[in-house]
């Protein structure tokens, strides 16, 4: 995903605290569990359902289908609490790291830190930058 061009850019969105925010994603009883740390606080869907309804069944991630599209937009807008950027961002950011991620059984996990996000979001074309798995 290439720099925003925008005016509206990551840096006035996001809240330079952010860079010790993680999202651990898991697998409970076969149900995708996303949280946001610290405080393990869950990120549910229901804000980014209210923008674009992809999977109100919930969030996936490891493909590009509508449950890594919803988790994908929830993620940038739970990070950067801007819907417009959200919106604009959220399928390149879906193709280029929520696909990417696996963790298929129990006790397995994924996990995005803030500064891996900023970094995909400031990439430059052929710069990928991978998520901590």
């Amino acid at each position: 995903m290439s720099r925003p061009s925008d005016t509206h850019s990551i840096e006035q969105t996001h809240p330079a605290s952010d860079c010790d925010i993680a999202y651990v994603g898991y697998r409970q009883s076969g149900q995708a569990i996303v949280e946001k740390r610290p405080g393990q606080k869950r990120l549910t869907p229901e804000r980014s359902l209210a923008l674009v309804n992809h999977s109100p069944s919930g969030f996936e991630w490891g493909y590009g289908g509508s449950g890594p599209a919803q988790l994908a937009l929830a993620l940038l807008l739970d990070y950067t609490d801007d819907e417009a950027f959200a919106l604009d961002h959220y399928q390149a950011f879906k193709t280029e790291v929520v696909s990417q991620l696996d963790c298929a059984g129990s006790g397995e996990r994924w996990r995005l830190t803030g500064p891996e996000i900023d970094a995909v979001l400031h990439e430059t074309p052929g710069e990928p930058v991978a998520p901590s798995i």
